[in-house]
């Protein structure tokens, strides 16, 4: 498979490791992806940073941070998106779930 230029963030790269299409992972583990998120502290925090960036008044520093946490936003929802796959690819056609 050739790589592009453009899917060789780290984002893109972990995305390829995880493959999120592929629902592989257990109900147990699915369920605690699903349960993880931003803590208040960290969401009080993005919400300063966003007010600030839409403002314009971002600091150099501040940018790197709004990065770092939009990157782990998006690490989170390949992880989710897979979690949600795996809990959908063990139910049955009729909405039950599949024997183990």
């Amino acid at each position: 498979m050739q790589i592009s230029h453009d899917n060789t963030s780290d984002v893109a790269i972990l995305s390829r490791v995880l493959e999120p299409a592929r629902p592989t992972w257990s109900p147990q583990a699915a369920r605690d992806i699903l349960a993880l998120d931003f803590g208040p502290a960290d969401k009080e925090r993005m919400r300063q940073l966003s007010a600030k960036a839409r403002a314009g008044t971002l600091t150099r520093h501040e940018q790197v941070e709004i990065d770092n946490y939009e990157r782990v936003g998006h690490v989170l929802n390949i992880m989710q998106s897979k979690a949600r796959r795996s809990l959908k690819g063990r139910r049955g056609t009729n909405g039950k779930a599949k024997p183990h």
